[in-house]
């Protein structure tokens, strides 16, 4: 296949992050007295970044947004990959893509900086031509803005482009940049109603369609 830009997701994507995620949405609810979520409640939440994750998982309460929303951050940032781990498959897939001469990149909702320390605690994080998240960007997911940057920063046309996620802000992204989509079934978003382009159960078998 000819080289083509495949921009990932991340959470749900290229990691499973819900027990981090969870234990510091439960940490800023146990800071206000509050009775901790259950991890598939907070999964429910995730995916349009993190001030709407804070903002779903008090909703029951009468609590400051912004002062929930740091004492979150200060929680999660210092304990990023505590239980965070890449999917099967993953660590090798990518070194495939870019032997087989595709060029990667992140687009995520989570905010910037977390993300790329993420990848580099994972030691991934240089082979990547970008890694945008939320704060990088004027505007999250499904808005396009992201997916413009990582075209830009690759120098590879639209044509050539793929955007890969769990989750429908991931496909509605791909639908409004004008590049094409995959749904991987693993992860913990949904679909919503939105049609991939392609759509794969594993990792590895999503690596397997580009090389």
């Amino acid at each position: 296949m000819e080289s083509q830009l495949i921009i990932f997701d991340l959470d749900g994507t290229l990691i499973d992050s819900r027990a981090d995620l969870a234990a510091g949405v439960n940490h800023m609810r146990a800071h206000y007295g509050l009775d901790a979520l259950p991890l598939e409640t907070v999964c429910g939440y995730i995916g349009n970044g993190v001030r709407k994750l804070v903002e779903r998982s008090i909703q029951d309460a009468d609590v400051d947004v912004d002062e929930a929303l740091q004492i979150n951050k200060d929680y999660y940032f210092s304990h990023l990959t505590v239980h965070t781990r890449l999917y099967d498959g993953v660590e090798n897939g990518l070194n495939a893509l870019i032997d087989a001469g595709h060029k990667i990149a992140i687009l995520t909702n989570k905010p910037g900086e977390p993300s790329r320390e993420i990848m580099k605690a994972f030691g991934l994080d240089h082979l990547f031509a970008a890694i945008i998240g939320g704060g990088d960007v004027p505007n999250l997911k499904p808005e396009p803005d992201g997916v413009f940057q990582c075209l830009e920063i690759s120098g590879v046309e639209k044509s050539r482009a793929w955007m890969v996620g769990d989750h429908y802000t991931d496909l509605a992204v791909g639908e409004n940049a004008g590049i094409r989509n995959v749904l991987v079934e693993y992860g913990f978003g949904e679909a919503k109603g939105y049609k991939p382009n392609e759509q794969f159960a594993s990792f590895r078998d999503l690596v397997s369609y580009f090389v």
